[in-house]
């Protein structure tokens, strides 16, 4: 049995989401994380030798990393559903977007989520600079978002999966002002309206305001 292991307020809320559009059959289990240091408690640690979500266990299989676990669940249960293939007229920007999601964009909200909790001086040349470079993804993000409705074209993917965490929830742990860019706006108000998202947050992380504007 594909059981997910989530952690409250972490990237595998994108498993569970996965599972949800998919509409496969999954079990789900839910840690909570410490309270005072915001970190996952250790039944979730023991789970996987890198420690971090996500997590799944399929059988006496435990695999990690966001991107594994994704094309893992579509290549085995989900019959290659949310993925492009490669005749495909958008598959290029399929790869690039699901890519980007954590090798760019996420990877550079955590670099000033750490440098914001240094409280550095706002003339750091270094925290400058990291800013700056977050601020380039979000206009790329949204000048990709004013030329199709979905990152890869006109139908969702994986790749929205992807991408959709550090655009919502990883706000909470680097907060973002997504306002002037419109694009991302009105995309993440697509996003809301999925059953499929819906399902999932409710599932992963009840009671949790999602941010979304």
């Amino acid at each position: 049995m594909l059981t997910v292991h989530h952690l409250g307020r972490s990237q595998s809320e994108r498993i569970v989401w996965l599972c949800e559009e998919l509409e496969i059959p999954y079990a789900l289990q839910c840690y909570t994380r410490d309270a005072v240091t915001m970190l996952a408690p250790p039944d979730y640690k023991a789970l996987h030798p890198i420690g971090t979500a996500p997590v799944i266990t399929d059988g006496g299989l435990v695999l990690a990393e966001s991107g594994a676990v994704v094309e893992y669940i579509i290549a085995k249960y989900g019959k290659g559903r949310l993925a492009l293939a490669p005749d495909h007229p958008g598959f290029a920007h399929f790869l690039y977007w699901y890519h980007f999601a954590n090798g760019t964009l996420q990877a550079q909200m955590g670099r000033n989520m750490i440098l914001n909790r240094l409280n550095l001086a706002g003339e750091n040349p270094i925290l400058q600079a990291q800013r700056a470079r977050l601020d380039r993804s979000f206009d790329l993000v949204n000048a990709r978002l004013g030329e199709a409705a979905y990152l890869a074209g006109s139908e969702f993917t994986s790749a929205d999966i992807m991408i959709g965490f550090s655009l919502t929830t990883m706000r909470y742990f680097m907060p973002y002002d997504i306002r002037r860019y419109q694009n991302i706006v009105r995309y993440l108000a697509d996003i809301g309206k999925r059953p499929a998202y819906r399902r999932a947050m409710e599932k992963g992380d009840p009671g949790m305001a999602l941010l979304l504007t």
